[in-house]
């Protein structure tokens, strides 16, 4: 058995019809969308394989479809008798699916959880105001100064260090489009608008992780089965406040995705498997630990080959 871990996507990952031909061969996986579905009073199948309402892309539907995935894979993964793995991470929202997996909480109050973590980002911020965008070619450090020298009393901050070379900025919408200006001129080989609804793990976000506190205190939370390697520090967190405290950090602090793979590097992991639709996490895996396998789960033949590769 090789020692591996698993990695949860966040936002963007979605896309219409994911898992619909995982959920042909294992019909059970649409159960879980089922509970899901329940919880909020919205058929997130039907949703994230036809979005007739046009709602997939917004953030309060967005972050429950994908919770609600990554836990059904889990739970094929868990039906296929396939190993557990040594540790755990989730890219923003996708920590909430990996503390699920953990068993650090229950799946119904994760969806309740991110359904309204959705609707106070979305409310913390006015339609249009705010923005994010990927800039590609610069240091961190360069980022940052360029984000102070331009905020001129608004936000404008690093949300995401995604690899080394490509990290995303966030904030008020026109101290976004400075940044970029500035950045492009300081050598930014890249400097693209993102399409989001929010402007995530920034100072904006405050309001929203304000909101959310009196929600996370209602409900338990349980000692990780599994270790979560959580956003905000780039560490491994067991006790439960501690953990309800940096799932609120992570709101309106970046994401520390680098180091947190770093550290899952150093504790000897060789290889990832991607719990989740799409591959947007390996990519990033790919550049920041080279010697790291990565693999899918989203389709019969890479779940397949993802618990073979595990088995060694």
């Amino acid at each position: 058995m090789r020692k591996f871990g698993f990695v949860f996507p966040g936002q963007g990952s979605q896309k219409l019809g994911m898992l619909a031909e995982l959920a042909d061969h294992h019909p059970e996986l649409t159960d879980t969308f089922s509970e899901a579905s329940s919880v909020i009073g919205q058929d997130l199948w039907e949703t994230c394989q036809h979005d007739t309402t046009n709602n997939l892309d917004q953030t309060e539907i967005t972050q429950p479809v994908l919770l609600t995935a990554s836990v059904a894979i889990w739970r094929l993964w868990k039906a296929a008798g396939a190993a557990d793995p040594a540790i755990m991470a989730g890219h923003s929202l996708g920590e909430y699916s990996a503390l699920v997996c953990a068993g650090v909480l229950d799946f119904a109050d994760a969806v309740r959880l991110v359904h309204k973590r959705g609707q106070y980002m979305q409310q913390a911020v006015p339609a249009g105001t705010g923005a994010m965008a990927a800039i590609v070619g610069l240091e961190d450090y360069q980022i940052r100064e360029v984000c102070q020298q331009v905020a001129e009393g608004q936000v404008v901050s690093a949300a995401n260090y995604n690899s080394p070379g490509q990290t995303v900025i966030a904030g008020d919408a026109e101290a976004v489009n400075r940044a970029m200006v500035a950045l492009k001129e300081a050598g930014a080989k890249r400097a693209l608008p993102l399409k989001v609804s929010v402007p995530s793990h920034c100072a904006l976000m405050k309001p929203a992780a304000d909101r959310l506190a009196a929600d996370l205190e209602a409900i338990a939370f349980r000692p990780a089965a599994i270790p979560v390697v959580q956003n905000v520090n780039a560490e491994v967190a067991t006790e439960a406040n501690s953990i309800k405290q940096n799932l609120l950090g992570q709101l309106h602090q970046p994401v520390l995705w680098v180091d947190s793979i770093r550290l899952i590097s150093q504790g000897g992991i060789r290889m990832l498997v991607e719990c989740g639709p799409g591959k947007v996490l390996c990519g990033l895996i790919k550049r920041i630990e080279a010697d790291i396998a990565c693999f899918g789960s989203d389709d019969v033949q890479s779940f397949q080959q993802a618990c073979e590769e595990v088995s060694g």
